[in-house]
């Protein structure tokens, strides 16, 4: 049976030895539930198949028992998959907030570790910060791991046997490595504080678009990413779309990381906050 999902997270691609490239994709269920689509090669995907944030897609879905976070799911064929309607900014996101306000809200992290951790109860959960205190920039590795690059590149040589040149290519398909990381740090209810990195697919488009812009200029580029961010803190109703990574869920301090960002502008009165 196909399932609709209103896609709200996609990841910026990370290197895998078994799936190439995987970018985490997950989003609401038509009652406001979360769901994690995992794992789905979405580069590639046929371009007809490739949905956006924020789009209604349908798929054949099943539960992922080789991933303990209870809302992981693969998908049973990926020519089920169906692009459907996109829910656009109009009125403020109204669209969005509707879908997004069918669902919990947190704002004690303690509690979602607790879930996450003791209870594996959930794996995903929309956070509402109280105070956000700092947008971080650390440089990081500027190249994909070498070993796993050789792993992927010895696995298509194999492939290559049965599959066509163009095959190939799509197999090794893969986005460029972002030279930094980026990340918010924030407060919760209770005063804890904490700095998630941001995963979003959009902050590393983001970069890129900023560098061209800038000429090739990293610093600025990076002073632009911090400022539209920052931006977001002082105009907009912030919402976290937190998630947990598979190596770390269940056991480590926090096991979340920032998967998303839902910045509606501020409103004076809102049904959503």
């Amino acid at each position: 049976m196909l399932t609709k999902v209103l896609i709200s997270v996609k990841t910026y691609p990370t290197l895998s030895t078994k799936y190439n490239e995987l970018v985490c994709t997950a989003g609401f269920l038509e009652d406001g539930s979360w769901v994690r689509i995992y794992p789905l090669p979405f580069r590639a995907l046929e371009r007809n198949q490739q949905y956006k944030k924020w789009q209604w897609i349908e798929l054949d879905l099943e539960l992922n028992t080789s991933d303990v976070r209870p809302e992981s799911h693969k998908v049973l064929n990926l020519d089920s998959l169906e692009v459907v309607e996109l829910l656009g900014t109009e009125q403020n996101w109204f669209k969005r907030k509707e879908v997004v306000n069918r669902g919990d809200v947190y704002d004690d992290l303690s509690v979602l570790i607790e879930k996450a951790n003791k209870y594996n109860k959930l794996s995903l959960a929309t956070f509402k910060p109280t105070r956000i205190l700092d947008f971080i920039v650390e440089e990081v590795d500027r190249e994909w791991n070498p070993e796993k690059l050789a792993t992927l590149k010895a696995k298509a040589q194999q492939l290559s046997l049965f599959q066509t040149e163009a095959e190939v290519k799509k197999e090794l398909k893969l986005a460029d490595k972002l030279p930094y990381k980026f990340s918010y740090k924030f407060e919760d209810i209770n005063g804890k504080q904490s700095t998630l990195m941001i995963e979003d697919w959009e902050i590393g488009a983001l970069y890129w678009t900023c560098l061209q812009r800038c000429v090739g200029d990293e610093e600025k580029a990076v002073q632009q990413v911090k400022d539209k961010y920052l931006g977001f803190v002082e105009n907009c109703e912030i919402l976290l779309f937190l998630g947990t990574t598979k190596q770390f869920h269940g056991w480590a301090s926090n096991p979340f990381v920032i998967i998303g960002v839902f910045y509606p502008q501020k409103e004076s009165q809102s049904g959503l906050f």
